[in-house]
């Protein structure tokens, strides 16, 4: 790979299409987690920190237990979402969210 390599239009193509790729998979991840907080009652945030493979990851949780989970874009800031946020390192995870999955292993909701 020379010096320069970077710069050629292809490769400035392909970096402005993966960039467009994140921008539309985030834009898709907000209207999920915004769709969920509209839709369920009592929903609270938890944000769970980067690992060794994965990004940090925030974590929706309604008053039911029923729960979805969606990766955090860089530079995204989860109180934008105007519900409670707690780090879940701090608080752990709720009760209710463990009994939700309780309920859908025993064929009971099912969880989004």
């Amino acid at each position: 790979m020379g010096l320069f390599d970077r710069m050629r239009p292809g490769k400035v193509r392909a970096a402005a299409s993966a960039r467009g790729e994140r921008n539309e998979a985030a834009k898709q991840a907000r209207a999920h987690l915004d769709e969920f907080i509209r839709t369920r009652v009592g929903v609270e945030a938890y944000v769970e920190p980067a690992t060794a493979v994965l990004p940090p990851t925030v974590l929706l949780i309604a008053s039911s237990g029923e729960w979805t989970r969606r990766r955090v874009p860089p530079g995204a800031d989860v109180r934008d979402l105007g519900v409670p946020v707690y780090d879940v390192r701090l608080v752990g995870y709720p009760r209710r969210m463990r009994e939700w999955n309780d309920q859908v292993k025993r064929g009971g909701p099912q969880a989004g």
